[in-house]
């Protein structure tokens, strides 16, 4: 039978249970949605109503903000900067795993100025991240006006950034077709290396669109990663070339990861063996991370509305049933 496990990023954690408890819209648990009776869709270890009432039915406590330095900054073009951030090492570890996150923002901005950026690496030895950012607006312009040496505001750590998350842990000496657009490559390290590090056979797809995938020439180099380049799209379709790539490989794939804009997702999930796992960037706007401002909300037929800043779903049920008008 197939149907669609709803899973809480958050479950289980130090941030849980979060403010969606006080209003009757917990993820998972039945009771703190209102309901008589226990029904955990998705058992954590851990009573999410019981640390609720010890908690005096008051959520705990939100994500704080840190105040860190910029160890180094680097150009890899006119639009696309690499930082590289010292953070405490609680933080750096906890920003070690695939679709981990953070809000960055210049010091002197307020909270409006939260951008949501992708970890592309966490160094636990050295504390320090590494993300990159794409000059697009007036969050990322104000975030580019900050040189090596300078603080900056560090919010998280939050780990919904990929979705299908069990598919990628379940994956284990098979091979691994990853499929990234632009700057989807960055979000895409921490998923590599996770699969690799698992015995995965690395095969990588890269549509380079108008910047060079040199940047992450040693990280595909440790995961001996196999790297095709190939255009990704055409007037909104799949390109033949990597339709033929797929056919090509899906007979050995076990998996599917997609780095790149939802249509590019959509399509890749119509066109491969219902079969073969999935997983995919999460490209959700968000702007508190908490489930609290609504911007990650998507609505689907039933009037159900999942918050994918913290909803953790399979990729093939993100489209399926979708209200896009």
């Amino acid at each position: 039978m197939d149907y669609e496990i709803i899973d809480c990023i958050d479950a289980g954690t130090e941030f849980c249970p979060c403010h969606l408890s006080e209003t009757g819209d917990c993820i998972l648990c039945s009771q703190l949605q209102g309901k008589d009776f226990c029904d955990c869709t998705n058992w954590k270890g851990v009573c999410i109503y019981q640390e609720s009432v010890w908690k005096g039915d008051l959520p705990k406590a939100e994500r704080k903000d840190f105040l860190c330095k910029i160890y180094k900054k680097h150009y890899i073009n006119e639009n696309v900067i690499a930082f590289t951030i010292l953070v405490k090492h609680k933080l750096a570890q906890e920003l070690s795993h695939p679709g981990s996150f953070i809000f960055l923002r210049n010091p002197e901005t307020n909270k409006f100025f939260d951008v949501p950026i992708s970890i592309m690496d966490s160094d636990t030895e050295e504390n320090r991240l590494k993300i990159i950012i794409e000059l697009k607006g007036i969050k990322t312009k104000m975030l580019n006006k900050l040189n090596e040496n300078d603080n900056i505001v560090v919010r998280g750590p939050f780990w919904n950034g990929a979705l299908g998350l069990k598919n990628i842990y379940s994956s284990f000496d098979k091979v691994s077709l990853l499929i990234a657009r632009g700057i989807g490559i960055a979000p895409m390290i921490p998923i590599m290396k996770r699969l690799y590090s698992k015995g995965n056979k690395i095969i990588a797809i890269i549509d380079e669109t108008d910047f060079s995938i040199d940047y992450f020439k040693n990280y595909f180099e440790l995961c001996n990663a196999k790297i095709i380049k190939a255009k990704l799209l055409n007037n909104g379709k799949l390109s033949t070339e990597l339709k033929n790539l797929i056919d090509e490989y899906k007979n050995e794939i076990d998996l599917v990861y997609c780095a790149g804009p939802d249509i590019l997702i959509s399509n890749i999930l119509e066109f491969i063996p219902k079969d073969i796992k999935t997983a995919c960037c999460n490209n959700a706007k968000m702007c508190c991370g908490e489930g609290i401002c609504g911007t990650c909300s998507v609505r689907y037929k039933g009037h159900v509305v999942k918050k994918l800043c913290k909803v953790q779903i399979d990729p093939k049920y993100i489209f399926d049933g979708r209200r896009l008008i």
